[in-house]
């Protein structure tokens, strides 16, 4: 019996310097969290947070400057990525860097991919986009020639030629009944973000479905979590970095077509703190952060990433090293 689990570090490009964020990962190894979840996005949510690097090339540097286990939270394939390249891109990052690559993907924004001038369908075809995208990047980790002609993605005669002995796993991000079905069939693992006990319990219950009906065990695929925060030394502190950095954390609707970081900012005008509550943990107790995580620990996830939404990174970082990560409790689990 091995005690199993993993706090990762949400390192946000939306919000911080890739150079930044760069240390910061090094500083969250140093203080016991195990993987560094990387967001992939074009524009920030607001122009106030001001930044948007291009994450795959820092994942190289993520790579070469910690042993940490790192992947994408999440890429959307179809619209700023072929496909392809996400493969190609996947399968490097692999190669070099065996075991600790993982490739997170999901529907996307518009606010990230109407940029390059397409239109952007509703959310039913943005998941069959997101399926056919799967299956090509599949192909494609076999070393295998394909062709493929989907309804929505073309591949001409491509072929991976530097490839990893074993293909990255590839986890999507769902937060529906519909999508967490075929993750459980299709993919490797689950990737949501906080909710209510009874739409985490709904949506587990369909990736197990998936996942049996493709012949596989649920309990042995990963489930995986990212959590909002906003911890700081007040809880003064604490809720003025929610509203100023993190206002789109408190939006209480569906966010995936709205185009600019303008448009969120004025948004952001009638955001309050109540529309935080179950979106963002403001506390300045540790002990809190620490019954937050540890819940959902209990529910079943095996990877938790936490993003603390002010600019206090250093000081987060430390805190959760010292007094979250050492004392949760983790399920164990048998390992062969």
């Amino acid at each position: 019996m091995k005690t199993t689990g993993t706090v990762g570090y949400a390192a946000m490009f939306e919000q911080f310097h890739p150079t930044d964020l760069l240390r910061w990962s090094r500083l969250a190894e140093e203080s016991g969290f195990t993987s560094v979840m990387a967001s992939d996005h074009f524009h920030p949510w607001t122009p106030e947070q001001g930044q948007s690097a291009f994450v795959w090339s820092w994942l190289g540097a993520l790579g070469a400057t910690t042993s940490l286990r790192f992947g994408t939270g999440v890429t959307p394939p179809g619209f700023r990525y072929h496909p392809a390249i996400i493969a190609q891109a996947a399968a490097t990052l692999e190669a070099m860097y065996p075991g600790r690559f993982w490739l997170g993907l999901g529907a996307g924004e518009a606010l990230n991919e109407h940029i390059v001038g397409r239109y952007w369908p509703e959310a039913p075809t943005r998941l069959r986009i997101l399926m056919e995208s799967i299956e090509v990047i599949r192909r494609l980790f076999t070393g295998k020639k394909v062709k493929y002609q989907g309804e929505h993605i073309t591949l001409e005669s491509a072929r991976l030629y530097t490839l990893p002995e074993t293909p990255p796993p590839v986890y999507v991000a769902t937060a529906g009944p519909v999508q967490s079905k075929r993750t459980g069939k299709y993919c490797d693992g689950i990737i949501t973000v906080g909710a209510s006990d009874e739409k985490i319990k709904m949506l587990m219950e369909r990736f197990e479905e998936g996942a049996r009906e493709a012949g596989k065990d649920p309990s042995a695929m990963p489930r995986i979590v990212q959590l909002h925060v906003s911890w700081a030394e007040s809880r003064k502190a604490a809720e003025e970095n929610a509203i100023r950095e993190w206002p789109n954390g408190g939006m209480p609707f569906p966010k995936a077509d709205i185009r600019n970081p303008e448009d969120f900012a004025a948004m952001a005008g009638v955001v309050t703190l109540e529309n935080f509550e179950n979106r963002v943990l403001i506390s300045a107790d540790l002990d809190e952060h620490l019954q937050h995580l540890q819940h959902y620990v209990d529910l079943g996830f095996d990877e938790i990433y936490v993003h603390n939404v002010g600019r206090n990174q250093e000081a987060f970082i430390r805190a959760y090293g010292e007094r979250v990560i050492p004392r949760l409790r983790w399920p164990e689990k048998e390992v062969a």
